[in-house]
Protein backbone atom coordinates (compact mmCIF):
# COMPACT_ATOMS: atom_id res chain seq x y z
CA UNK A 1 0.00 0.00 0.00
CA UNK A 2 1.58 3.50 -0.91
CA UNK A 3 1.93 5.78 1.48
CA UNK A 4 -1.25 8.61 2.30
CA UNK A 5 -0.35 11.92 2.52
CA UNK A 6 -2.46 14.49 4.08
CA UNK A 7 -2.40 18.10 2.15
CA UNK A 8 -4.29 20.98 3.35
CA UNK A 9 -4.39 23.44 0.15
CA UNK A 10 -4.88 26.73 2.14
CA UNK A 11 -5.95 29.43 -0.83
CA UNK A 12 -8.04 32.28 -2.07
CA UNK A 13 -10.34 31.96 -5.15
CA UNK A 14 -9.05 35.46 -6.29
CA UNK A 15 -5.34 34.42 -6.02
CA UNK A 16 -3.98 33.42 -9.90
CA UNK A 17 -1.07 31.61 -8.56
CA UNK A 18 -3.44 29.42 -6.45
CA UNK A 19 -4.59 28.53 -9.66
CA UNK A 20 -1.25 27.19 -10.98
CA UNK A 21 -0.46 25.98 -7.81
CA UNK A 22 -3.35 23.54 -7.99
CA UNK A 23 -2.60 22.05 -11.39
CA UNK A 24 0.73 21.98 -10.62
CA UNK A 25 -0.16 19.23 -7.80
CA UNK A 26 -2.38 17.77 -9.24
CA UNK A 27 0.38 17.14 -12.12
CA UNK A 28 2.58 15.99 -9.90
CA UNK A 29 0.04 13.60 -7.43
CA UNK A 30 -0.46 12.12 -11.42
CA UNK A 31 3.08 11.18 -11.88
CA UNK A 32 3.39 9.92 -8.50
CA UNK A 33 0.29 7.59 -8.52
CA UNK A 34 0.66 4.19 -7.28
CA UNK A 35 3.48 5.43 -5.34
CA UNK A 36 2.15 8.20 -3.10
CA UNK A 37 -1.55 8.48 -2.50
CA UNK A 38 -2.90 12.09 -0.88
CA UNK A 39 -5.84 13.25 0.71
CA UNK A 40 -6.48 16.92 -0.74
CA UNK A 41 -8.51 19.06 1.63
CA UNK A 42 -9.00 22.87 0.55
CA UNK A 43 -8.62 25.43 3.61
CA UNK A 44 -9.80 28.79 3.68
CA UNK A 45 -7.88 31.83 3.52
CA UNK A 46 -9.12 35.49 2.21
CA UNK A 47 -6.45 38.00 0.40
CA UNK A 48 -9.21 40.74 0.82
CA UNK A 49 -11.65 40.22 3.56
CA UNK A 50 -12.35 43.85 3.62
CA UNK A 51 -13.82 43.64 0.09
CA UNK A 52 -17.27 45.10 0.27
CA UNK A 53 -20.18 44.13 -1.99
CA UNK A 54 -19.40 45.26 -6.03
CA UNK A 55 -15.60 44.46 -5.84
CA UNK A 56 -13.16 47.01 -6.87
CA UNK A 57 -11.32 47.51 -10.11
CA UNK A 58 -8.44 44.97 -10.39
CA UNK A 59 -5.57 47.40 -12.02
CA UNK A 60 -6.45 50.44 -9.14
CA UNK A 61 -7.05 47.47 -6.00
CA UNK A 62 -3.00 46.42 -7.22
CA UNK A 63 -1.76 49.70 -7.44
CA UNK A 64 -3.50 50.67 -4.00
CA UNK A 65 -1.98 47.51 -1.95
CA UNK A 66 1.52 46.54 -3.67
CA UNK A 67 2.11 49.87 -5.33
CA UNK A 68 2.46 48.34 -8.71
CA UNK A 69 2.27 50.22 -11.92
CA UNK A 70 0.31 49.19 -15.00
CA UNK A 71 3.40 48.33 -17.15
CA UNK A 72 4.58 45.77 -13.56
CA UNK A 73 0.96 44.72 -13.69
CA UNK A 74 0.93 43.60 -17.52
CA UNK A 75 4.68 42.24 -17.19
CA UNK A 76 2.86 40.08 -14.27
CA UNK A 77 -0.39 39.17 -16.24
CA UNK A 78 2.01 37.91 -18.70
CA UNK A 79 4.05 35.88 -16.20
CA UNK A 80 0.64 34.10 -14.83
CA UNK A 81 -0.30 33.31 -18.39
CA UNK A 82 2.44 32.05 -19.20
CA UNK A 83 3.08 29.57 -16.09
CA UNK A 84 -0.73 28.79 -16.21
CA UNK A 85 -0.40 27.43 -19.53
CA UNK A 86 2.41 25.39 -18.69
CA UNK A 87 0.27 23.07 -16.54
CA UNK A 88 -3.25 23.60 -18.86
CA UNK A 89 -4.73 26.56 -17.13
CA UNK A 90 -6.25 28.58 -19.48
CA UNK A 91 -6.20 32.57 -18.08
CA UNK A 92 -8.69 34.95 -19.70
CA UNK A 93 -6.16 36.95 -21.90
CA UNK A 94 -8.32 40.29 -21.37
CA UNK A 95 -7.65 39.63 -17.31
CA UNK A 96 -10.14 40.24 -14.93
CA UNK A 97 -12.06 43.70 -14.57
CA UNK A 98 -12.42 43.33 -10.98
CA UNK A 99 -11.72 41.51 -7.59
CA UNK A 100 -14.03 40.54 -5.51
CA UNK A 101 -15.05 39.27 -1.71
CA UNK A 102 -14.98 35.03 -1.26
CA UNK A 103 -16.18 34.74 1.89
CA UNK A 104 -19.30 33.16 0.16
CA UNK A 105 -17.28 30.72 -1.66
CA UNK A 106 -15.23 29.40 0.78
CA UNK A 107 -18.43 28.53 2.42
CA UNK A 108 -19.36 26.81 -0.08
CA UNK A 109 -16.12 24.95 -0.26
CA UNK A 110 -16.44 24.20 3.72
CA UNK A 111 -19.96 22.46 2.69
CA UNK A 112 -18.22 20.53 -0.63
CA UNK A 113 -15.35 18.67 1.61
CA UNK A 114 -18.49 17.52 4.32
CA UNK A 115 -20.19 16.08 0.94
CA UNK A 116 -16.85 14.38 0.44
CA UNK A 117 -16.67 12.08 -2.87
CA UNK A 118 -13.84 14.54 -4.81
CA UNK A 119 -16.52 17.59 -4.73
CA UNK A 120 -14.59 19.55 -2.48
CA UNK A 121 -11.62 19.59 -5.38
CA UNK A 122 -14.49 19.94 -8.46
CA UNK A 123 -15.69 23.04 -7.00
CA UNK A 124 -12.44 24.26 -6.48
CA UNK A 125 -11.63 23.95 -9.85
CA UNK A 126 -15.39 25.63 -11.24
CA UNK A 127 -14.68 28.71 -8.95
CA UNK A 128 -11.52 29.11 -10.05
CA UNK A 129 -12.22 29.12 -13.69
CA UNK A 130 -15.14 30.81 -12.90
CA UNK A 131 -12.86 33.59 -11.44
CA UNK A 132 -9.30 33.40 -13.48
CA UNK A 133 -10.79 31.68 -17.29
CA UNK A 134 -14.22 33.17 -17.70
CA UNK A 135 -13.22 36.67 -15.54
CA UNK A 136 -16.90 36.12 -13.92
CA UNK A 137 -17.79 37.85 -10.05
CA UNK A 138 -17.34 35.02 -7.44
CA UNK A 139 -19.53 37.13 -4.67
CA UNK A 140 -22.28 36.86 -7.68
CA UNK A 141 -25.04 33.90 -6.52
CA UNK A 142 -25.80 32.84 -10.07
CA UNK A 143 -22.11 32.35 -10.83
CA UNK A 144 -21.48 30.64 -7.54
CA UNK A 145 -24.64 28.13 -8.08
CA UNK A 146 -23.42 27.38 -11.71
CA UNK A 147 -20.24 25.89 -10.06
CA UNK A 148 -22.10 24.44 -7.68
CA UNK A 149 -23.78 22.58 -10.34
CA UNK A 150 -21.09 21.53 -12.76
CA UNK A 151 -19.45 20.39 -9.29
CA UNK A 152 -21.98 17.46 -9.51
CA UNK A 153 -23.45 19.32 -6.15
CA UNK A 154 -27.21 20.08 -4.75
CA UNK A 155 -27.57 23.97 -5.91
CA UNK A 156 -30.58 23.99 -3.81
CA UNK A 157 -28.41 23.50 -0.92
CA UNK A 158 -26.35 25.22 -2.17
CA UNK A 159 -28.93 28.28 -2.09
CA UNK A 160 -30.10 27.52 1.34
CA UNK A 161 -26.28 27.81 2.69
CA UNK A 162 -26.37 31.09 0.68
CA UNK A 163 -29.13 32.70 1.88
CA UNK A 164 -28.13 32.37 5.88
CA UNK A 165 -24.63 32.58 7.46
CA UNK A 166 -23.85 28.36 7.80
CA UNK A 167 -20.87 27.65 7.80
CA UNK A 168 -19.41 30.72 8.33
CA UNK A 169 -17.90 30.30 11.95
CA UNK A 170 -16.34 27.30 10.35
CA UNK A 171 -14.36 29.53 7.88
CA UNK A 172 -13.91 31.85 10.05
CA UNK A 173 -12.39 29.44 12.44
CA UNK A 174 -10.12 27.83 9.86
CA UNK A 175 -8.65 31.06 8.64
CA UNK A 176 -7.75 31.86 11.98
CA UNK A 177 -5.84 28.87 12.30
CA UNK A 178 -3.47 29.20 9.09
CA UNK A 179 -3.33 32.83 9.76
CA UNK A 180 -2.58 32.58 13.39
CA UNK A 181 -0.41 29.88 12.33
CA UNK A 182 1.94 32.31 9.83
CA UNK A 183 0.47 31.47 7.00
CA UNK A 184 -0.07 35.14 5.27
CA UNK A 185 0.47 34.73 1.78
CA UNK A 186 -1.06 32.01 -0.83
CA UNK A 187 -0.89 29.21 -2.07
CA UNK A 188 0.34 27.42 1.40
CA UNK A 189 0.38 23.73 0.74
CA UNK A 190 0.78 21.81 4.05
CA UNK A 191 1.48 18.11 3.89
CA UNK A 192 1.44 15.59 6.78
CA UNK A 193 0.70 19.32 9.10
CA UNK A 194 4.49 19.48 9.21
CA UNK A 195 5.83 19.89 5.69
CA UNK A 196 5.26 23.75 4.47
CA UNK A 197 5.25 24.19 -0.36
CA UNK A 198 4.60 27.88 -0.42
CA UNK A 199 3.35 29.91 -3.67
CA UNK A 200 2.48 28.59 -6.95
CA UNK A 201 5.41 26.15 -7.78
CA UNK A 202 6.37 24.59 -10.69
CA UNK A 203 5.04 20.43 -10.95
CA UNK A 204 8.85 19.43 -10.44
CA UNK A 205 9.02 20.40 -7.23
CA UNK A 206 5.93 19.18 -6.29
CA UNK A 207 6.91 15.80 -7.38
CA UNK A 208 10.01 16.20 -5.93
CA UNK A 209 8.33 17.01 -2.41
CA UNK A 210 5.66 14.39 -2.47
CA UNK A 211 8.28 11.64 -2.73
CA UNK A 212 10.58 12.97 -0.55
CA UNK A 213 8.24 13.13 2.28
CA UNK A 214 6.53 9.25 1.35
CA UNK A 215 9.76 7.96 1.72
CA UNK A 216 10.05 9.26 5.44
CA UNK A 217 9.92 6.92 8.08
CA UNK A 218 5.97 6.97 10.09
CA UNK A 219 6.24 8.98 13.09
CA UNK A 220 3.19 7.15 14.13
Amino acid sequence: MPPTLKIDFVSDISCPWCAIGLWALEQALAKVQGEVSAELHFQPFELNPQMPPGGQDIAEHLTQKYGSTPEQQAQIRATIAQRGADVGFSFNPNGRGRIYNTFDAHRLLHWAGLEGGGKQTALKKALLAACHSLGQSVEAHEVLLGAVAQAGLDAARAQIILGGDEFAAEVRKSEAFYTGHGINSVPAVIINDRHLISGGQPVAVFEQALRQIAAEPSTE
